[in-house]
């Protein structure tokens, strides 16, 4: 167990980050409506569906390189040699000291370039064909979380959008910042989480979750930026309890690299907040503990779990009756009781698409024809708002608005807010009650759930 815990945390524990001088990002923005004015043509809203782009970057690869079965991987099945190996060591390393640096972890333009970044640095090193090969290795492992390929998870049909499981398993959609637990198909609770930064994603797959880690323990990783750290050396195991040791009080390993673990501040949540992690502030790790053993038919009441917080210097693992799905998803197109939620595309995936709109009103009996015209205006106009890469493109207004001098104003679609983070818009009674369900008994960050 420790050795597993150590080398999942390579990746997963560069949360320490906060510790070091990572920006606070707190820019928790309400949801908004569109204005129909701004809405983009529906033609020039056209944009083709592009599969998911690989999420390896340097600082991914630095991660996986730690990982002996991921190096075991590499040399066995891309035939890359020991001098290959050090050499994408240092590449991958150097990567995350400037982005350390730069202080540029969380921005997105960043993490897309990284992608092309790192192709054109891999190719150098091992050659064109065999970086094809190590991308798909490391996009492979990086997705299903642990050393084989078979994760344990249930891999229930999940094929149409906003698919509600009908098992009891935990959801996390990712650009809503959002984790759902359902029981037996109905959903129970609802947790707002941070997640992993662009240039550390959030990996997306099916995962589980098999024990809880009660005051977990630290191991610094080999990496540039620790250095930088005061009284934190690599290598060395950082003690639980200690203020050096960013997990907070309980942590539940769900897969290389990723965890669910507490000790993020309020601020931090509805954010990038992490290195491959779901993260949550310690009411809500603590809230969710005791969740997790329901779902699991694991014994866990608050007054056990507290007994076994009672000594922070003491690690102790609980393992589940029952293995519970952890399924990690990537929807920047929700439809909810109604009201359509179109999410920022917070790893540039071209995610806001009108095909992947289309596939979201379909899967849930109409059409986007069958919106009026208004509806239509607003949902394209947000869909290019909360993509990527917004563009101003011109708005077919059937009245232009006109100036003090009588000249008339053509208008543009607006970008939405640099922190905006989601556009709801109201598709009428006709949808009332269709989709995904509203959030559950939702914590917010301070361990009190809100309708």
């Amino acid at each position: 167990m420790k050795i597993y815990v150590r080398r999942c945390l390579v990746s997963a524990l560069l949360l320490v980050f906060a510790f070091t001088g990572c920006v606070q990002n707190n820019t928790n923005t309400p949801t908004s409506t569109v204005q129909p004015s701004s809405a983009p043509s529906p033609t020039a809203s056209q944009q083709p569906t592009t599969e998911a782009r690989s999420q390896v970057t340097l600082p991914v690869l630095d991660a996986l390189l730690a990982n002996d079965t991921f190096v075991s991987e590499l040399r066995t099945k891309v035939q890359i040699t020991d001098d290959q190996v050090a050499a994408l060591k240092t590449a991958a390393s150097t990567e995350v000291k400037r982005l350390r640096s730069a202080n540029a972890e969380e921005n997105v333009a960043v993490s897309t370039e990284g992608r092309t970044q790192t192709t054109t640095q891999l190719s150098q090193i091992i050659g064109e064909d065999k970086t094809k090969q190590l991308i798909r290795l490391a996009s492979d492992f990086w997705a299903r979380g642990s050393d084989t390929a078979d994760n344990g998870a249930n891999q229930q049909e999940t094929q149409k959008p906003n698919a509600v499981p009908t098992d009891t398993r935990i959801v996390v959609n990712i650009p809503a910042y959002r984790m759902d637990l359902f029981k037996d198909g109905s959903l129970v609770k609802s947790y707002k989480i941070g997640i992993g930064y662009p240039e550390f994603p959030l990996p997306q797959g099916q995962r589980k979750a098999q024990t809880i880690i009660f005051n977990p323990t630290w191991t610094p990783p080999d990496s540039p930026w620790v250095a930088k750290m005061k009284d934190v050396t690599p290598g060395e195991k950082v003690e639980a309890g200690s203020k050096l040791n960013p997990l907070g009080p309980i942590k539940i390993p769900i897969g290389l690299p990723s965890l669910i673990h507490g000790g993020k501040s309020p601020a931090k949540l509805g954010t990038f907040a992490s290195h491959g992690c779901v993260g949550l502030t310690t009411p809500q790790v603590k809230d969710f503990a005791v969740q997790l053993g329901q779902l699991s038919q694991t014994e866990l009441t608050p007054e056990s779990m507290n007994a076994r917080l009672k000594n922070p210097t003491q690690t102790q693992v609980l393992k589940l009756k029952n293995s519970v799905p952890v399924e990690l998803r990537y929807e920047s197109i929700v439809l909810e009781d109604g009201k359509l939620h179109i999410y920022k595309d917070v790893y540039d995936e071209s995610s806001n698409t009108e095909e992947n709109l289309r596939a979201v009103l379909e899967a849930n009996g109409t059409r986007l024809e069958d919106l009026n015209e208004q509806q239509r205006a607003e949902v394209l106009a947000a869909l290019n708002q909360m993509s990527a890469h917004p563009t101003q493109l011109p708005s077919p207004s059937p009245s232009p608005s006109v100036d003090a001098k009588g000249r008339k104003q053509r208008q543009t679609a607006k970008k939405a807010p640099k922190n905006q983070k989601e556009i709801v818009i109201d598709l009428g009674t006709s949808l009332a009650g269709k989709g995904y369900p509203a959030p559950e008994n939702f914590d917010e960050g301070t361990g009190r759930s809100v309708r």
